[in-house]
């Protein structure tokens, strides 16, 4: 089968995760919740016809489809299959998720005009929340929490305390390097300090396997890395691209998406210049970056 194939795991009997591998640009994870007689939807996915699947994913397992959906934050990947749900599922999100998803648009079809993403309609959050909302699926408690500014302005992560489980949204990419020139690389480590008090023994990431709390540690060595590698490059008066380009790898360079770094750095210079978290990059230059850190190859959408 071909490396991209989605699959469905079964956490509990009512606790599902569909998983797009391998993961990388536009494969995210989505997953849901069911008593068996309602059902909630963690994000959807980059194309129609992938969350198509999704839906039949859904329908295979035995579960009413979502009359809830949840998104962890407003990027394309996590947000375009949303109107497949709609109008028979409300969609929750973070004040900023809906405010960003706007301002977005087709930001995907820009990016990656030569993809097929399908009948896109941007279905933004008709319920908002600012700080944490807990939500009821039967007797199934699941908490929505803000972690505050990290991967974007307007993050989720979706935690279940009797089960033990959190989908982090994309504050979590396992296998893959951490993205934040959206967000902020301040606040993404601080982001991790409340995942880590959640005390979830099972991690689903935005991108990648399910995996465990060790994944905390492994992303906060990168971006303190990163951290790192921006005061220094700032200091000696280099551009992100030119520090980008001179920076060793080293431990990280097994990690997908390695170009990444260049856009990290753009959000870490943009910290050291006193910049709000989260204040607007130029995200045309910035993947133009990303592009000469893949060999002058743009990144794919892998949907």
């Amino acid at each position: 089968m071909p490396a991209t194939d989605p699959y469905t795991v079964r956490l509990t009997p009512e606790v599902h995760v569909h998983v797009q591998p391998d993961g990388g640009w536009c494969l995210n994870n989505a997953g849901f919740i069911s008593d068996g007689e309602s059902t909630l939807l963690v994000d959807t996915t980059a194309t129609e016809r992938r969350t198509q699947l999704l839906r039949e994913a859904v329908l295979e397992t035995g579960v009413p489809l979502p009359r809830t959906l949840v998104n962890t934050h407003h990027h394309g990947d996590h947000t375009y299959g949303n109107a497949v749900f709609v109008p028979e599922a409300t969609v929750i999100g973070h004040d900023a998720c809906r405010s960003e998803q706007f301002a977005a648009g087709h930001q995907l079809h820009l990016m990656w005009p030569g993809t097929d993403f399908g009948d896109i309609r941007i279905t933004a959050p008709t319920v908002t929340y600012n700080d944490r909302l807990t939500v009821h699926v039967g007797g199934i408690e699941v908490r929505l929490i803000h972690p505050g500014v990290a991967h974007t302005l307007g993050d989720t992560v979706v935690h279940l305390p009797e089960q033990g489980i959190v989908f982090t949204g994309d504050l979590i990419f396992q296998g893959g390097t951490p993205f934040v020139p959206m967000g902020s690389l301040s606040g993404s480590l601080r982001a991790l300090e409340l995942l880590r008090s959640l005390d979830a023994d099972t991690v689903v990431p935005g991108h990648g396997p399910i995996t465990d709390p060790s994944a905390y540690d492994a992303t906060e060595s990168y971006l303190r890395w990163v951290t790192e590698v921006a005061r220094e490059g700032h200091a000696k008066g280099l551009t992100p691209l030119e520090t980008a380009q001179q920076a060793d790898l080293g431990e990280f360079a097994g990690l997908r998406e390695s170009e990444r770094l260049v856009a990290n750095l753009h959000r870490g210079y943009a910290e050291l210049n006193g910049e709000p978290e989260g204040a607007p990059l130029d995200a045309a230059a910035v993947f133009m970056e990303m592009a000469v850190m893949n060999g002058g190859v743009p990144v794919a959408c892998h949907a």
